[in-house]
């Protein structure tokens, strides 16, 4: 049972402090999660924290590898909604 940090992290260190039990560590190209150390914050907070406060949706996977903060998570906007709006935008 652990999340994954993927490629698309920026590197923005906002996971790196928040989380119990000190298993995200800074690595090359992008943050990593310790797996041994991950406990996907069970028994510490309803809500895995790194995926409460990541601002790159997608960017944190759960243990079944899935994205723990999917994309529209953050904006509250469905990923059709946003690509239609953004076709619209782009068509002004």
């Amino acid at each position: 049972m652990a999340f994954k940090i993927i490629e698309s992290c920026v590197n923005c260190w906002a996971c790196e402090p928040v989380c119990p039990s000190d298993a995200i560590y800074e690595a090359k190209p992008h943050f990593l999660i310790n797996a041994r150390k991950c406990t996907e914050c069970e028994g510490d907070y309803a809500d895995a924290q790194c995926a409460s406060i990541c601002p790159i949706e997608g960017a944190i996977l759960n243990s079944l590898g899935e994205p723990a903060n999917p994309p529209g998570s953050l904006t509250g906007i469905p990923p059709e909604r946003m690509q239609a709006v953004m076709a619209e935008i782009q068509a002004r």
